[in-house]
């Protein structure tokens, strides 16, 4: 008797943990898939609360006044000889827009610029011009019209030096034309002198204005602009 309850025990020990064994997998995976839907549920939820935040975000209207200065930073270089009027240029916002303690427009902000008047140097008389004033600035990604004062420059006039330089060229050549012939000489040299001390200051006298990349410009505003930031 008590060998059939052992075999009968036995027997029913071994159909438990065959069925134990059976089932294990089959939890394992119920318990991974469990986990996977619960990763989806909450990255789903954290996406509803994205597109919900966004859609309820607060935004509000903020004007910039007239004479607010815009410091900036070339990142590009601009030259009388190359520039053209017309030309668009890139800068950046070296010192952020504040109004009443608030930053509206952070520093790095992207700007716009526009080459005004250009005129490379022209040889004796004629001086370089190069003027410039900014367009648009770049606000949380959209960008607003600006109008603002030109800043400008213009070369020095030749007029002083090239009168020295020719009246010295005659001047040297009246020298040699009077050592070489006497007074007729002297007439003949000083006309010599000046035809070169003319050439000289026109190979010379050409000087062009350069504003290299990370030149520093400030601007004003000539007119208000309104932009929107988050509330």
């Amino acid at each position: 008797m008590n060998r059939i309850w052992f075999v009968f025990g036995g027997a029913f020990l071994s159909v438990v943990l065959l069925t134990g064994c059976n089932q294990s997998p089959v939890s394992n995976a119920s318990d991974g898939s469990n986990a996977g839907t619960q990763a989806k549920t909450a990255a789903g939820d954290n996406s509803k609360k994205s597109v919900l935040s966004g859609l309820f975000e607060t935004r509000k209207d903020v004007t910039i006044p007239e004479g607010a200065q815009f410091d900036v930073t070339l990142d590009e270089t601009l030259a009388s000889n190359k520039s053209q009027s017309g030309d668009n240029f890139a800068a950046s916002l070296a010192q952020p827009i504040v109004e009443h303690g608030k930053t509206i427009i952070p520093a790095g902000a992207h700007l716009t610029g526009r080459v005004v008047d250009a005129k490379d140097a022209g040889r004796l008389h004629v001086p370089a011009r190069l003027s410039v004033a900014l367009s648009s600035v770049e606000v949380e990604g959209k960008s607003y019209d600006i109008e603002t004062n030109t800043i400008a420059e213009t070369g020095q006039n030749h007029n002083k030096r090239n009168l020295g330089f020719i009246g010295g060229g005659a001047a040297g050549g009246a020298l040699i034309g009077g050592l070489a012939g006497g007074g007729k000489g002297a007439l003949i040299g000083s006309a010599v002198g000046a035809g070169a001390g003319t050439a000289g200051a026109a190979a010379t006298g050409k000087k062009d204005i350069s504003m290299p990349a990370e030149t520093n410009l400030k601007f004003r505003l000539s007119k208000p602009v309104t932009v929107s930031v988050k509330g």
